[in-house]
């Protein structure tokens, strides 16, 4: 197996912070996809699997930032569709 080059011997960040709020917050299937990412990089890390650790680690981060992308812009489309019901008359 290969190793990083991950020098203090200490596993990635593993973004599971990130994964939560974009759970929470902002879209339920990327943020669950990120949660359980997360999760395995120490288990990763401490089979030896560095590189594996590393990719899920960077996976994780991914699939929150899509997420966040995801329902930020769900949000926007919201707004604008609200404010052109309001703007019609349909309340």
């Amino acid at each position: 197996m290969e190793t990083s080059n991950n020098q203090a011997g200490t596993p990635p960040d593993n973004n599971l912070v990130w994964a939560i709020v974009c759970t929470v917050l902002c879209c339920l299937p990327l943020g669950i996809v990120a949660i359980i990412k997360s999760t395995k990089v120490k288990e990763l890390w401490a089979q030896g699997d560095h590189v594996g650790a590393q990719k899920a680690a960077d996976d994780a981060k991914k699939f929150s930032l899509w997420g966040a992308g995801l329902g930020l812009v769900f949000f926007v489309l919201y707004i604008i569709l609200m404010a052109v019901g309001f703007a019609g008359g349909n309340f």
